[in-house]
């Protein structure tokens, strides 16, 4: 009982069979992904750079915090980790922007973020 009433059902088994046939026929004809998708189309570079800024800000973000995470433990002094976790709280800002698709605003809170933590290393 699968819930379909009798005009849904379709034909024979052997039109059924012939119709898989030409999808694996038609499967077979695409080698990989690459020939799926146009690397021109607007939406294919959109998704890039989505995937680009969102990637990219959450591993600064994790670094970051790592490196906060560090210099807390050692004998630095208080502006260092707190140098580097508000970078990384920019980094992570950046992340969000880039996956909601505001990737230029995300590139330029990714380099403010990476200067915040590049200027808490000098304190050190």
């Amino acid at each position: 009982m699968s819930g379909r009433g009798d005009s849904e059902i379709s034909g024979t088994g052997e039109e059924q069979h012939a119709e898989s046939a030409q999808e694996v026929e038609e499967a077979e004809d695409v080698e990989d992904l690459e020939d799926l998708e146009d690397p021109d189309d607007p939406e294919c570079v959109a998704r890039r750079a989505r995937w680009t800024a969102a990637g990219s800000g959450a591993l600064l973000a994790l670094a970051g915090l790592a490196a906060a995470v560090l210099r807390v433990t050692g004998s630095a002094p208080a502006l260092v980790p707190a140098a580097y976790a508000f970078g990384a709280g920019f980094c992570a800002f950046a992340a969000f922007l880039g996956s909601r698709g505001r990737t230029r605003r995300a590139l330029w809170v990714l380099v403010a973020g990476v200067m915040v933590m590049a200027l808490g290393d000098q304190f050190d």
